[in-house]
C-alpha cells in the first residue's frame, strides 16, 4: 500500500460561527443538532471549536457531534457555567483543542446541541481539503 508522502494542507476554511438555542437534552444523535460545517468533497480537518454566549446562562452542556454518515455520534461535551454578563463581567465561553485533530471524511457534518434553551454561537477552526 502506498502512503502518501507529501504534506497535505486545508484549502478551504469556514469562515463563519452557527448559532444553536434550542433545548436537546440528548446524547444520543437525536432531538435538534446544528450543522456547524459541511465537510467539502475532498474531507477535511477540525483543530478546536470555540463556543461563545450571546445572554445569560445557567449550569449545562455543550455537545459537539459528528456525522461521517446518517448518523450523528456524540464526540465531545463542554460544561457551561451560570454566568449573568454585564459590563464588568464577560459572557461564558469556551474553546476545546482536541489532542489530534478531527479528520473527517468527504460530505461529513460536525453540528452542536445545547442542553439549555440558551444562545450560543459556535466556531469551528477547520477546514477542507
Amino acid at each position: 500500500m502506498a502512503a502518501n508522502t507529501s504534506a497535505l494542507f486545508t484549502l478551504t476554511p469556514p469562515t463563519y460561527g452557527v448559532q444553536i438555542s434550542t433545548a436537546n437534552t440528548n446524547r444520543d444523535g437525536t432531538g435538534t443538532i446544528g450543522t456547524i460545517w459541511t465537510v467539502g468533497a475532498n474531507g477535511g480537518l477540525l483543530w478546536s471549536v470555540r463556543v461563545q454566549a450571546s445572554v445569560t446562562t445557567t449550569a449545562g452542556v455543550i455537545r459537539l457531534f459528528q456525522r461521517p454518515g446518517a448518523t450523528w455520534y456524540l464526540w465531545k461535551e463542554i460544561l457551561v457555567t451560570a454566568v449573568t454578563p454585564s459590563t464588568t463581567v464577560e459572557a461564558w465561553s469556551a474553546e476545546y483543542v482536541p489532542v489530534n485533530p478531527l479528520a473527517l471524511p468527504s460530505g461529513a457534518l460536525f453540528g452542536a446541541s445545547t442542553n439549555n434553551a440558551e444562545t450560543f454561537t459556535v466556531f469551528p477552526n477547520a477546514g477542507d481539503y
